[in-house]
């Protein structure tokens, strides 16, 4: 975002003590062990500035969500083992491990025609590899989020990104994936991760975002240590 970003003194202190924290989580080597390191509150005061500068709410939100302690180590090693089969077995996504959360990047161009929000017949398989994931790491919630560039109406562009996070939310419900674990919601042109100045930035802007975060049950069974999978 451009705007910068005005703090009160109490933010600012709580900024300083979670980029404290941060830094000496960011000290260990994977995520499930830095995961156990970052406080509550560190995490709370991050998740809040990073998801108002990043494009994405719901990302902020997960992150401001980090648990922490060994409860946060166990989630975090859930989350790491459901990362990598995501990023291995489903095409055409990026994988990233966003605090005790996961965030997974479709390029619109890869799962819709242009100006549609019809999932493709190739794109069909990529999201049914997803669900099947999802469904045995079932004891997550999961946002799905559509953006769009500048390109168009702002109405147009807000109303497509709505469709087409409504068409992945409906065909992982489709494919096994309970809907009440399922909040699509579409952001149109208002979340860029990069300028809409160029068609590499816009490319970047079209998207669609699944953030997958621990449910209460997960957090339950973290904290009596029987989570198994």
């Amino acid at each position: 975002m451009s705007r910068s970003q005005k703090f009160t003194k109490p933010v600012a202190f709580l900024l300083i003590l979670a980029m404290t924290s941060l830094t000496w989580g960011c000290q260990t080597t994977t995520n499930a062990g830095r995961d156990a390191q970052i406080g509550a509150a560190a995490g709370g005061v991050l998740g809040g500035l990073i998801g108002s500068r990043s494009g994405s709410w719901a990302k902020g939100a997960i992150i401001g969500a980090v648990i922490g302690g060994a409860t946060g180590a166990i989630i975090g090693n859930y989350m790491d083992k459901q990362a990598a089969e995501i990023d291995r077995n489903v095409k055409g996504a990026q994988v990233e491990r966003v605090g005790e959360s996961i965030r997974v990047i479709f390029d619109s161009g890869i799962l819709f025609s242009t100006g549609s929000s019809t999932i493709t017949a190739t794109s069909r398989n990529n999201i049914e590899q997803l669900a099947r994931i999802l469904t045995r790491y079932n004891d997550t919630n999961i946002v799905i989020e559509g953006h769009t560039d500048n390109i168009g109406s702002e109405a147009t562009n807000q109303l497509l990104s709505e469709r087409r996070a409504e068409s992945v939310a409906t065909l992982l419900k489709v494919y096994g994936v309970s809907g009440s674990r399922v909040s699509p919601v579409g952001y149109g042109e208002t979340r860029p991760v990069s300028s809409n100045e160029t068609e590499t930035g816009r490319r970047l802007n079209r998207r669609v975002e699944v953030l997958i975060y621990a449910n209460e049950a997960l957090k339950r069974q973290a904290e009596s240590g029987e989570l198994k999978l």
